[in-house]
C-alpha cells in the first residue's frame, strides 16, 4: 500500500511513515509540486497509488470518476506534521482495509 501525499501535506512524512506506508512518495519529490490535480490524479492511478490530501479536490474527483486512485482525504484543520503523522499511524489498519475494499473510492480521517 503506497501512499502519494499532495503538495499541502509535508515531504517529511514519506521517510517518518516508511515502515508504516513503505514505497510512498510526495508529489515534489516525482515532479509533480506544481502540477495540476489532474497531472497528481493521473499519476496517483497509473503507478498505484492511494492519494492523500487535505484538499477536497481529490474527494470530489473520486465522487466523479471513482478510483483508482483512491483518496485518503485528512479533515484536519491546522495541524503539525507530527499529528498528521500519528493520525495516519493510527489509522494504517483502517487504510488498508478501505484499500482492499473493492467498492470505496475515498475515506475520510478525522
Amino acid at each position: 500500500m503506497r501512499l502519494l501525499f499532495d503538495e499541502n501535506l509535508s515531504p517529511k512524512l514519506v521517510a517518518v511513515l516508511a515502515d508504516v506506508f513503505p514505497d510512498s512518495a510526495h508529489v515534489d519529490r516525482v515532479g509533480l509540486g506544481s502540477g495540476s490535480d489532474n497531472e497528481v490524479w493521473k499519476y496517483a492511478k497509473d503507478n498505484g497509488f492511494i492519494l492523500v490530501s487535505k484538499d477536497s479536490d481529490f474527494y470530489d474527483k473520486s465522487a466523479l470518476y471513482g478510483h483508482p486512485p483512491k483518496v485518503v482525504w485528512i479533515r484536519r484543520g491546522n495541524c503539525s506534521n507530527w499529528q498528521i503523522q500519528m493520525l495516519l499511524r493510527n489509522k494504517a489498519d483502517a487504510i488498508q482495509t478501505f484499500d482492499y475494499n473493492s467498492e470505496l473510492s475515498c475515506i475520510r480521517i478525522i
